[in-house]
Formats: structure tokens, C-alpha cells, sequence
């Protein structure tokens, strides 16, 4: 249903970041200046613990991943004894899809927990006006609204702005460059997607790309037969769908196979998961389908390479067994580490303004190759990736430099095209 963060643990699995110990100065390294009440604000903090606050909409379990990995991540701080010898408490709240939950809950987080952390939201925009109106809250969550993540208080693992990376499409124009020419896509009719699908559509045009199609259909829609006759009615040779979560893509993988119609298929993390090709009607009905995200194999295919994806998928078990990972538990997780990162920096008498301060210093951050370098304190958006297949029912690495190499396994080729 979204692209995300795209989709992303502690001291021995550490992210590359630039955290240091912050002084307790009203100064900073971007932005408009800290409050100054901030530095004394100390809401959700005791002497043995820290409570943090995540408002996520839990409907029929849409993203309930980003508050497992937020729990799993405070879990596997919390068995290494916690940050500076408090324990973190996470503070879930579903906002049940509904607006005025989601401000409500917020304001809730506001008065009572620390700090937000892994909040995943189609309705965060009504929250984003409390954290808007209260810059000392500090908000590590990956928003789907492009204001509240505007704000100086904001921060993400997967810094996102208008526009979209141009380096897997660049992949795909040289790989297939008659197929570009009679693309499509599908996409479910949520404000988030359909703003994610245009900032894509603009870079692919950019490119050359020639898009015939892109319906936007309800997000509770099972059946595409009619979209899939008319695409191959059309002629469509690329199909694009880095928007679908894997149910949606399933769907779609079992209509275009009893269509007997087989274009290129790309897909994108929301559509990453062990249940896809179950649910698609086995490997031979995605077999052959691309997948590029920016982020490691998390599932597994990758841990053999990136020690950090095994700590990542055992505390999620541990906190939540036999919890289908997804990408929105990975950017649970991402979230954080990051917190938890800037929590250390800020010493052993954390405010609010000390962990703002701490993560506006944070330029480097990649989770132990989790996800490519990102710099969550200059909210600038990641340009590398991975291109991967599914052969023989499984993901795979495809045409990606090593893991050991300087991009750690990423193809970093091809700058970020702005629509904004």
C-alpha cells in the first residue's frame, strides 16, 4: 500500500553514524533553533526507564510490523543492559485508520512518553499538527504525510522527499528499452500511494518511459482480471509495482497467470515477503519478477553476509513469535536504533532537547548494512539499492557489487530526481 522506507542492532551491530556526546547547548547543526525549555524537559524519563510513544494504524494488522520492530528493538537493548542503565519502554497505540485517533494518541505522546519512535500512519497527518505545534517533541517515525515530515523535529532512517531515486529505473531502461516504452502499473487509491506512484511516473518520464496505464483501484480490491485483459488488450510489456504491498501482488500475480499474460515484472519492498509466492499460486506464477528496494535482503537471503539481519529477525521472533517480518517491522526497528542512538549520545541525564540535538548530528546511519548510508539529520533520500529476482520461489541478488565491497552490496549509480 505504500513505498516506504522503505522501507532500514545496538552496540555490536551499530549503525555507521556520526553521534557523539552533545552538550547541553541550545545551538544546532541545522535547523531552526531547539527550544529552550527542551533542554529541560525530561516528560517520560525516570531513573530506571525511558518510555517512548508509537501511533500506528493496526487495522486487520496493516502495520502492526512497525510496532514489533520498534518492541523488538528496545527488547534487544534492553537484554544488553539498556541505554545509560535505563530500560525502554514502547508505548503502542492503534489509531484504528481513523484521524482523530491518530491526533488524539499523539497528544497522549506529547504529555506522557519521551519521544515518538517507528510510527507508521496513513492518517499521520493529524498527529503531524501536534508534533508541529510542540518542535521539543522529538519524532523518529517514517511519515507518510510530506509535512510532518518536513519538520525540524521529524527525523527518519529513510529520509524521503518529493521525487524518487533514478537508479533502479535506469537499471531497467538500459536492461529493457523497447519494454519501457509500453509500461504500467497498478496502484491502490490511497493518498500516500497515489503521491508515491506520481513522483515516480516523473522520474520514469524523465527517463523516456512511456506509461500506458495506471489505474488506482481501492485498497480492499481482490480481483484485477478487467485491469489485466485491458493492459494486455494495450500492449503493456513492463509492469511496475513497487507500490503493492504482497497481497495485492499476489492477487495480481494469480490474474495475470490465468491470463496467460506474462510482461516484466518489477517489484518493490512492500511486496518483499515469504508469503508472496504462496500466495501468488506457487514459483511459477513469479518466477523471473525483479525486485529493487533500498535496503538488504532482511528476510534472510542476505544474513549469511550481514550479521545484523539475524539480530534484526531473532528479536522479532522473540517479542512477537511467529510474526510474518515485513518492511514496516524493519522500519520499526530502524527508528529505533536510531532513537537509541542519539538516547546514548545525549548522556546519562537525557531531555528532549539534548536526543533533538544528538540526532541533528546524526549524518551516517546504515543499522549494520540494513539499509544503505543514509543521513536522517540533513534528511537527504537515499539513492542507492538493490536489484534482486525471484528464481525458483526464492529472492535473490541480481548484478549487485559485493556486500564487502565500499557500498556494502549496494549499486550506488544514479542521483535522486526531484518533483519538489
Amino acid at each position: 500500500m505504500i513505498a516506504a522506507c522503505a522501507v532500514m542492532a545496538a552496540s555490536m551491530l551499530s549503525a555507521c553514524s556520526s553521534t557523539q556526546t552533545i552538550g547541553q547547548t541550545h545551538s544546532s547543526s541545522a535547523g531552526p533553533p531547539i527550544p529552550a525549555s527542551a533542554f529541560d524537559d525530561t516528560t517520560g524519563v525516570t531513573a530506571k526507564t525511558v518510555t517512548i510513544g508509537n501511533v500506528t494504524t493496526e487495522v486487520a494488522g496493516l502495520f502492526t510490523g512497525a510496532v514489533v520492530g520498534t518492541e523488538a528493538y528496545a527488547a534487544y537493548v534492553n537484554s544488553q543492559g539498556g541505554v545509560n542503565g535505563r530500560t525502554i519502554i514502547v508505548h503502542g497505540v492503534d489509531d484504528g485508520f481513523a484521524g482523530a485517533t491518530n491526533k488524539q494518541a499523539t497528544q497522549y505522546a506529547l504529555q506522557n512518553d519521551f519521544a515518538i519512535v517507528g510510527s507508521v500512519s496513513l492518517e499521520d497527518s493529524f498527529g503531524g499538527t501536534v508534533i508541529a505545534a510542540n518542535p521539543q517533541l522529538p519524532d523518529v517515525s517514517a511519515s507518510l504525510d510530506p509535512a510532518t515530515r518536513a519538520l525540524p523535529n521529524n527525523f527518519s532512517p529513510n529520509p524521503t522527499k518529493d521525487g524518487y531515486p533514478l537508479g533502479p529505473l535506469t537499471y531497467f531502461k538500459k536492461k529493457f528499452p523497447a519494454q519501457i516504452l509500453h509500461a504500467a502499473t497498478i496502484i491502490a487509491d490511497l493518498p500516500a500511494t497515489i503521491r508515491a506512484w506520481h513522483n515516480e511516473k516523473a522520474a520514469m518520464e524523465h527517463l523516456g518511459y512511456h506509461v500506458l496505464a495506471d489505474p488506482a483501484l481501492p485498497p480492499t480490491q481482490t480481483d484485477f482480471t478487467q485491469q489485466i485483459v485491458a493492459m494486455k488488450n494495450a500492449g503493456v510489456q513492463i509492469l511496475f509495482l513497487e507500490q503493492e504491498p504482497q497481497n495485492y501482488a499476489s492477487a495480481i500475480f494469480r490474474d495475470l497467470r490465468q491470463q496467460n499474460f506474462h510482461p516484466v515484472v518489477v517489484l518493490g519492498t512492500p511486496s518483499y515477503s515469504k508469503q508472496l509466492v504462496v500466495n501468488s499460486g506457487g514459483a511459477d506464477a513469479v518466477d523471473g519478477a525483479y525486485l529493487t528496494q533500498a535496503s538488504s535482503l532482511f528476510l534472510g537471503e542476505d544474513a549469511g553476509v550481514i550479521p545484523a539481519i539475524s539480530t534484526f529477525n531473532t528479536w522479532v521472533q522473540k517479542v512477537s513469535p511467529g510474526f510474518p517480518t515485513d518492511f514496516t517491522a524493519l522500519e520499526g526497528w530502524l527508528c529505533a536504533e536510531l532513537f537509541v542512538d542519539a538516547l546514548r549520545s545525549a548522556g546519562s541525564n537525557p531531555t528532549r532537547g539534548s536526543v533533538l540535538q544528538a540526532l541533528r548530528h546524526i549524518t551516517s546511519f546504515s543499522s549494520g548494512n540494513l539499509i544503505p548510508v543514509s543521513n536522517p539529520a540533513g534528511k537527504v533520500p537515499i539513492t542507492c539499492y538493490l536489484i534482486g529476482q525471484v528464481v525458483g520461489g526464492a529472492f535473490q541478488r541480481l548484478d549487485d557489487p559485493p556486500v564487502s565491497g565500499p557500498t556494502h552490496g549496494y549499486r550506488c549509480d544514479q542521483p535522486y530526481y526531484s518533483t519538489s
